[in-house]
């Protein structure tokens, strides 16, 4: 008769955790030394980004300024509309004072000059001596008919000449810069490289 050998069950051996590395004491504060840090990882350095410049407050209220797109036309009809409206007001308050109507042109050019469209940028200076001889109708002073105020309108053209030079000159260095501007923000175009032919 053969004899069941009965097995008795092993206890499971649970597996040894891997011994842990020895603890190296922490420094107190201040212990460090310069060999020690140079030792260790590389320290990165954060460059300081550069105070912002504060920005005028006459830049400021530039930028508050509405700024419409006017068309060449548009420009041309605005300039020569707020110059009459202009001549007429120095007319009625002040007697047709050629100084003040010539302080109002430069302002007058520099909006037309900004608010030009870029695509029709080469107007500006244009329309402004235009404009400066609409509205310098009202203080003129002509009499006699309508040669009369041809040849005083002629006359006054003549006399504030410097006040019409100084306007389109305003006018046409904001075209300028405008201009540079503009072609700086395109971007370059690249020449495409040359395909192999088989």
């Amino acid at each position: 008769m053969e004899q069941h050998r009965r097995s008795h069950p092993q206890p499971r051996q649970r597996p040894q955790a891997a011994p842990l590395p020895p603890q190296v004491p922490l420094a107190p504060q201040g212990a460090l030394a310069e060999g020690a840090l140079a030792e260790s990882a590389p320290v990165y350095r954060v460059a300081a980004r550069p105070a912002a410049r504060p920005v005028p407050p006459v830049v400021l209220a530039l930028r508050r300024l509405p700024s419409p797109r006017l068309t060449g036309l548009g420009g041309g009809f605005f300039s020569a509309v707020t110059m009459f409206v202009l001549g007429c007001l120095d007319w009625l308050l002040l007697d047709g004072s050629a100084v003040v109507y010539g302080l109002l042109f430069l302002p007058v050019c520099a909006l037309t000059a900004l608010w030009v469209r870029e695509a029709d940028l080469v107007t500006a200076p244009i329309s402004v001596p235009i404009a400066f001889a609409v509205g310098i109708v009202p203080i003129s002073g002509g009499t006699g008919g309508m040669g009369g105020q041809i040849m005083a309108v002629v006359t006054a053209l003549a006399v504030h000449a410097g006040w019409l030079y100084g306007g389109t000159l305003v006018a046409g260095l904001i075209t300028c810069v405008r201009k540079v501007r503009t072609m700086g923000r395109r971007p370059r175009r690249r020449p495409a490289p040359p395909t192999r032919r088989g």
